[in-house]
């Protein structure tokens, strides 16, 4: 939902009469420091969230305390904005594309950020997920080449290398397409998607656009923006961008969340295909399910080989298969814990 006109009121004279500090107020409330700042840049909020703040604002304030809202002196508004502008930090400027490989978006100061060294790992230690990595390979390949490719959900058990994946056959499609930028844009940052992608819109390089963890509450309308830019919008996603979005969440929203829309609303099946649509905006659905014991081994296999940790002292099998009993999974994540468990007792840097 949009921002109550009020509530902004509301906060600053709280702040004003408690010596309150913005990312205080937003830990206090929600448990995130940005969140006043994100409320002045003009993005959402949803409803629980405004319930969290009245709720705290009237708890912590004491009878005679701060107002309900500012006073309507214009003059007292401008001490406050002028003390506010004084206390924000200048706005950096944003990288140029053409400065890296791979850049994240500030929502906060609609700028890209460039990234000079990307985590991740090389695309021949993704064991187990075959299928899925050629597809999305193929895929990107074609879009870096200018031909048709579509967006790609990546959905499925976690820790299975769904983002490991994404970053991987970038990696290896950009040693052949120079030209092929990761720009990674965060759920939270959705609603200034349509910004970001004017800007990539000017560029003549090709994005690959990538939201890891994506999915949606009860609550959240962002994703009818998204829903518009990925297709159906006037303007629809530029030529030269692709979208892929990695989830836990095969429709992007919780069961129950599902569920609910359909007992509450009047035409139910319509209340759920709105919702569910979002998904099919996604051209390339890739699955990505839990390991069985011999592709577990066979990662935490590939990892001691590729960094060279095999020890006469080490039962690595035996190892594994216990730290993978304490974690209660099997999974491409959970190797990977091991395999830094394993090089730290041994004294090997992972590089």
């Amino acid at each position: 939902m949009s921002i109550p006109s009020e509530l902004l009121q509301e906060i600053d004279a709280f702040l004003l009469a408690n010596g309150m500090a913005d990312t205080t107020f937003g830990r206090q409330v929600a448990n995130d420091g940005k969140l006043i700042a994100r409320l002045r840049s003009g993005k959402g909020i949803t409803t629980s969230t405004v319930e969290k703040i009245r709720d705290y604002i009237k708890t912590n304030t004491s009878p005679g305390g701060a107002p309900d809202a500012l006073p309507a002196s214009p003059e007292v508004l401008e001490r406050i904005a002028g003390a506010l502008e004084r206390l924000a930090p200048e706005a950096k400027a944003g990288d140029n594309l053409g400065d890296a490989d791979a850049f994240v978006w500030h929502a906060d100061g609609l700028r890209l950020e460039a990234v000079k060294k990307v985590s991740r790992i090389d695309i021949i230690l993704l064991k187990g997920i075959d299928e899925q990595a050629d597809r999305l390979l193929d895929n990107t390949l074609r879009f870096a080449k200018g031909l048709p490719a579509n967006n790609a959900l990546l959905w499925g058990a976690r820790g299975t290398g769904k983002s490991s994946l994404v970053k991987a056959v970038h990696a290896k499609v950009l040693k052949k397409f120079p030209k092929l930028a990761l720009v990674e844009i965060h759920r939270e940052d959705l609603p200034t998607l349509p910004k970001l992608l004017s800007l990539l819109r000017q560029s003549d390089r090709y994005c690959l656009l990538f939201c890891d963890d994506l999915s949606f509450e009860s609550s959240d309308a962002s994703y009818k923006s998204l829903k518009a830019v990925l297709e159906g919008g006037i303007e629809g996603r530029p030529d030269n961008v692709i979208f892929y979005a990695t989830s836990n969440r095969r429709h992007l929203m919780a069961r129950d969340m599902i569920e609910n829309e359909r007992s509450t609303a009047i035409n139910p099946s319509e209340a759920v295909e709105e919702k569910v649509s979002l998904s099919d905006r996604f051209g390339l659905w890739l699955g990505f399910h839990n390991h069985d014991q011999d592709t577990y081994l066979a990662i935490v296999d590939g990892y001691a080989k590729h960094f060279k940790l095999k020890s006469p002292k080490i039962n690595l099998k035996a190892e594994a298969i216990e730290w993978s009993m304490t974690r209660g999974s099997r999974s491409g994540r959970v190797a990977w814990q091991y395999i830094q468990d394993l090089a730290g007792r041994l004294g090997k840097p992972l590089g």
